[in-house]
């Protein structure tokens, strides 16, 4: 088992990544202090649950632990209010207290969903991540939880971090191979904007991560959730380094917003938007070799690079005027400098970014 600490002083909390750990749950809640006396609260989804949470309610229950389940639909549309209020009745129905926790069994749309539960329930009751995907080992490192907004992804959230992620490898052989290469683009991203070698090293070993290699793919997870952890741990809430992780993210919640959640999985519409911004890193005057190394590492990984023609222009630019990142009429980019190294730039120019959406529809060379 490979096992992480994110460093957050008295919110400090490890991330164990190995194969076999879900039988394990019920001792793991112990170690991170759920009392028995208080039901923990699983949320899963309707494609997840019939895989794993039987072995989760058994382990939680043979260590004395009262469970009840919660399971939402499938996909990103669950992100919402009103799936979030049908959790929280559920959770006051089946009599949750200050000590109970909940539980996200689930890819990202699960552990965003269940951790703004655990967030807002009772002000705030304890959380433990189990990602079952690979794009899970982002969204469910740093506490970052939300639902969306018709008009904006994850507008609606708070930070709370969880207080262990549990991680096993097993629960990665159910994952159709579109949703393995959305995961590696999370994984991909953290070796561009932080670690040069690391990013070089997932194209290089695509075809292992792409297959699920045990080796590979425990060495990937471990290096992408520490790159996180480390830029979590020198800016928890976001007011400076952390915007780093936002690589392609203001294109790609764009492109996820105009197609309603459901066209593009996250870590494709994230592929685009890095590829856009390592377009866009030209139009700066960086080398033009970062476009083509940052798309043959996302191509190498089955990821899309071109945005679809009916994708408007305004229709996108809209969207991302609705993004966090947009104040005061500028926009802000976090900007590749170079294969492992990014920048944060304010103030870029709408037209510049509206050229980079033009180019992302073409099907030839930018050059």
């Amino acid at each position: 088992m490979r096992s992480i600490t994110v460093e957050l002083g008295e919110r400090s909390y490890p991330i164990h990544i190995g194969s076999g750990l879900l039988q394990g749950i019920g001792e793991r809640c112990q170690e991170a202090g759920f009392p028995l006396r208080s039901p923990l609260l699983v949320v899963s989804d309707s494609e997840v649950a019939p895989h794993f949470l039987p072995t989760v309610e058994s382990s939680l229950q043979a260590q004395g632990y009262t469970v009840v389940s919660h399971i939402i639909p499938a996909g990103e549309a669950s992100k919402s209010l009103a799936v979030y209020e049908e959790v929280i009745t559920t959770a006051i129905q089946a009599g949750l207290d200050r000590s109970s926790a909940v539980l996200a069994l689930g890819g990202g749309v699960v552990g965003d969903l269940a951790g703004f539960v655990a967030a807002s329930y009772m002000r705030g009751i304890g959380f433990l991540q189990i990602p079952t995907t690979i794009l899970a080992h982002d969204s469910s490192v740093g506490g970052k939880v939300a639902v969306n907004h018709p008009l904006a992804k994850n507008m609606i959230g708070a930070f709370y971090q969880p207080s262990m992620v549990l991680y096993d490898l097993d629960t990665l052989r159910t994952l159709p191979p579109r949703q393995i290469s959305s995961g590696l683009a999370e994984v991909v991203k953290h070796g561009l904007i932080l670690d040069r070698d690391f990013a070089y090293w997932c194209r290089d070993h695509a075809a292992e991560l792409l297959e699920l290699n045990v080796e590979a793919l425990g060495y990937a997870l471990e290096r992408g959730c520490a790159i996180k952890a480390a830029v979590i741990g020198n800016d928890e809430r976001e007011h400076g380094q952390r915007a780093i992780l936002n690589l392609g993210h203001t294109i790609g919640h764009a492109i996820e917003a105009v197609g309603g959640y459901g066209v593009f999985l996250h870590g494709e519409a994230i592929a685009i938007g890095m590829a856009g911004s390592a377009l866009l890193a030209a139009k700066l005057g960086k080398d033009k070799s970062i476009y083509e190394d940052t798309v043959s590492m996302l191509s190498a990984l089955a990821l899309p690079v071109r945005l679809p023609a009916q994708y408007g222009e305004d229709e996108l630019m809209a969207a991302m005027m609705h993004d966090k990142k947009f104040k005061e009429g500028k926009m802000t980019f976090i900007v590749p400098d170079s294969i492992g190294s990014v920048s944060i730039v304010n103030d870029v120019q709408q037209s510049s970014v509206r050229e980079v959406i033009a180019q992302l529809k073409k099907e030839e060379s930018p050059w």
